[in-house]
């Protein structure tokens, strides 16, 4: 029976204790063996999966929702070569941020600390299980994991071959730990847990941040959903455009970071589409926009504008300017990812200084955006909030800073 959110927190807490001073080899090596464990494992976490899958199947899930859900052979091997991967990344604790000697001779130093506790409450995809608790294991912090019940099977799985792997290298197995996923209640003690819990991070759809974020009472990091744009400018290659399309809307369209909408420059608008819709097509993939100018469009509504599909559709539209472009993005964009394909530095320009998001880019997909891609590892997820942390969420977001002051017997 799992245990209810405040004796996993306390459990947790005294983890964390242990964590905080553990050494940057001990923690690598541990990383190492969940790795390892994984693989040896992976017969036992499929036919986990394969239950969740068929019950997810039972209920009707749509296509997107099971690829988020399903694992395979090749993604546990991913899942685990991410782990070794933080393994080799430099360890942020302990490192100084600033430091002075001031001028009566007191000696200052800004250094990194983990946060302690880090609940982590997240939908269906069961490679989160993983991320999350080996970033928090190399950052210091004992992870707390409130998975969907879609996942159950898998996530218990998981976190038994990773707390197996703890114990075997003589670290505190409760520094992950798995809550009921049953209940909605244990969602609601995880935020009201504050004092215990030391900050909350949310990752899945509209409703569960939102309900996170509004409900808390513990601090909470914000990972947003993605309406990703791409911008077709005046100036840009329009076979590097189409390129930079489909692989942002097609390469994966079930994840946060795949291209939701379509946005083209008059000035280009027919020669483009005249080549990007019969792709599209071709792709499987379904435009939501004006049917007069796409041809073949499904007509959209303003619904579809905001909408973060995850699924082969794409909202698209035809906009006078680069002003207009960005006008759009503001209006609809969640604060994600926005990219912009053009030939002009000037439009480049304009473009990354107007657009407010966590990542912005020029003449390369939104699936970039990533923490494995920016060379973090694996990342706890994309805050799209503008305190503490910004984008992609690797190892140094997750600690907090102290002032360690030394002195030779100083008083004010």
């Amino acid at each position: 029976m799992a245990k209810d959110v405040r004796t996993a927190a306390l459990d947790a807490r005294g983890a964390a204790d242990t964590l905080a001073v553990t050494t940057r080899a001990a923690k690598d090596a541990a990383l190492v063996a969940m790795a390892d464990a994984l693989v040896a494992r992976t017969p036992e976490i499929l036919k986990a999966n394969d239950e969740d899958v068929a019950r997810g199947r039972a209920a009707g899930f749509s296509e997107a929702l099971i690829d988020r859900l399903a694992l395979t052979d090749a993604r546990v091997e991913a899942i685990a070569a991410g782990l070794r991967q933080v393994a080799g990344l430099p360890d942020p604790v302990g490192e100084v941020v600033r430091g002075s000697t001031l001028p009566n001779g007191l000696e200052l130093r800004q250094v990194r600390v983990p946060f302690g506790v880090v609940g982590i409450i997240y939908e269906a995809r069961p490679n989160v299980t993983v991320d999350a608790a080996g970033l928090c294991l190399k950052s210091g912090n004992a992870a707390l994991l409130r998975g969907s019940s879609s996942a159950r099977s898998s996530n218990a799985a998981l976190v038994e071959v990773l707390r197996d792997a703890l114990t075997a290298r003589n670290l505190p197995a409760d520094a992950i730990q798995l809550l009921d996923a049953e209940s909605r209640e244990s969602v609601h003690e995880l935020m009201r847990a504050r004092g215990l819990v030391d900050v909350l991070i949310p990752r899945g759809g509209a409703d569960l941040i939102r309900t996170v974020v509004e409900g808390s009472t513990v601090p909470v990091i914000e990972t947003g959903v993605g309406n990703c744009h791409i911008y077709v400018d005046a100036d840009a290659d329009l076979d590097m455009a189409l390129r930079i399309l489909l692989n942002a809307k097609t390469q994966r369209p079930s994840v946060c970071n795949a291209a939701e909408s379509l946005l083209v420059h008059a000035a280009v608008a027919e020669e483009f589409l005249a080549k990007a819709l019969p792709a599209l097509r071709e792709a499987g993939v379904t435009v939501h926009a004006d049917p007069a100018v796409f041809a073949g469009a499904v007509p959209a509504t303003e619904e579809d504008f905001g909408a973060e599909y995850l699924s082969l559709d794409l909202s698209a539209a035809v906009v006078g300017s680069l002003d207009e472009a960005v006008r759009h993005i503001r209006r609809y964009g969640t604060g994600h990812s926005e990219a912009i394909v053009t030939g002009s530095q000037a439009a480049a320009r304009a473009f990354t200084a107007r657009v407010d998001a966590a990542a912005v880019l020029v003449n390369a997909s939104t699936r970039f955006t990533d923490g494995e891609e920016f060379g973090f590892g694996a990342e706890i997820g994309i805050s799209t909030q503008k305190l503490h942390a910004r984008g992609p969420m690797g190892l140094p977001e997750l600690t907090s800073t102290k002032y360690v002051v030394t002195g030779e017997g100083h008083v004010r």
